[in-house]
């Protein structure tokens, strides 16, 4: 008996000391698991690795080493699979280090912690990417209100949107509505292009008038019909809140400076046709978007790419509004951005409803992602040809 309270005893002791010597351990903060990295040429980009060490004074063994290395097959062939050193400091926990990386994915992230030549922690990271990022904005036609929710075949699609990444499986995260999108049928038509791992960042919101996006305290002539991001100053007078335009300043300080590939615009259908109360001129619609894509511009300090749709369909008797269309079109023919898909061609075929409604079917959605993929192809793979290959 006494012989048995001694093993109970000895055990017990060992395991307090096993949890008051707590081994050291990294916490990753970049990069997640699906993060895409912009690449900056054809064949290559720039992936942060970025985290916290955590010591205990009780360790016997103290890390002096950090390293990481990426596993798998870019578009130029298998990856060296080397071990690359981080910067460290046994006084400085945090660091942050920028590698650069072969264009492809996904990779599998492997990270070592050693000291006294002894490996003291491991961690991974399943998939990492270097490809392409898109912001998509506008209204519900850029969101999650299509008839049949969507998910892309390939497994290099993915959506960032709440903090996260995750596989672009409709609804997709930061847009609103609960139901289809054309993200999906974009970024599948996209890898199957340029064969790399394609981000979506979805920030539409349904309903929308462009007026709505403007920078907070801009005036407009007249309030959307919904009167939601509007704020009453006096009599007859009106200007934004702001917030959704924040929601495009946001992505682009989530992303940085040439951090995404470019901005898709999709929107128009609340501001074609409204009650003489609420309808605003195609010369003020022009206005106010060229508003918002410079003010953009000038909080990202970087000249966003930006694409914009024409976009005017309201039902199978009001399929376009020529003045509307003429207005977003004069942005790509003056400069100011793209021009992105012609999607008034997508007739009651490709609508809900049996095609009495204004948002897209399974087909609409299919088809209206490889519209935006035909948009931008002829200009990224220009883009790409003219950047330096490393």
């Amino acid at each position: 008996m006494r012989k048995l309270f001694f093993i109970l005893f000895a055990t017990l002791a060992i395991s307090a000391r096993a949890q008051s010597n707590e081994t050291a351990k990294v916490s990753l903060v970049s990069p997640t698991d699906f993060q895409v990295f912009q690449r900056e040429t054809k064949s290559a980009g720039t992936i942060v690795v970025e985290g916290i060490i955590e010591t205990s004074t009780n360790d016997t063994v103290k890390p002096d080493k950090l390293e990481v290395r990426f596993i798998g097959k870019s578009l130029d062939g298998d990856l060296p699979e080397s071990w690359q050193a981080l910067p460290m400091n046994p006084h400085i926990p945090h660091f942050r280090t920028a590698l650069q990386t072969p264009a492809g994915g996904w990779y599998r992230l492997e990270m070592r912690l050693s000291g006294g030549g002894k490996n003291v922690f491991e961690t991974n990271i399943e998939h990492v990417g270097v490809g392409e990022i898109f912001v998509i904005a506008g209204q519900s036609n850029s969101a999650n209100h299509g008839e049949e929710k969507q998910r892309p075949k390939s497994p290099l699609v993915v959506a960032f949107g709440d903090g996260h990444w995750q596989p672009a499986a409709d609804p997709e995260p930061g847009a609103s509505g609960k139901k289809g999108s054309f993200m999906p049928a974009f970024g599948d038509a996209m890898v199957e292009k340029f064969r790399v791992p394609i981000g979506l960042v979805a920030i539409g919101e349904g309903s929308t008038s462009v007026r709505e996006w403007l920078p907070k305290d801009d005036a407009m002539v007249l309030p959307p019909t919904t009167g939601r991001n509007t704020i009453l100053i006096g009599s007859n007078l009106w200007v934004s809140a702001g917030v959704l335009f924040d929601r495009i300043t946001d992505a682009e300080k989530q992303f940085g400076v040439n951090g995404f590939r470019a901005l898709l615009w999709h929107q128009g259908e609340s501001d074609s046709h409204q009650p003489t109360a609420n309808e605003i001129t195609p010369a003020q619609y022009r206005k106010y978007l060229q508003r918002v894509i410079e003010s953009s511009r000038t909080a990202a300090a970087w000249r966003v790419p930006w694409f914009v749709a024409q976009v005017s369909y309201h039902s199978p008797a009001d399929t376009s509004t020529p003045e509307l269309r003429a207005a977003q079109k004069s942005l790509a023919t003056d400069g100011i951005a793209f021009a992105g898909p012609d999607t008034d061609s997508l007739g009651p075929e490709f609508r809900e409803k049996n095609g009495k409604g204004i948002h897209f079917n399974a087909l609409g959605l299919q088809r209206h992602g490889e519209l935006w993929m035909e948009s931008i192809l002829p200009w990224l793979e220009q883009q790409l040809a003219d950047e330096p290959v490393k």
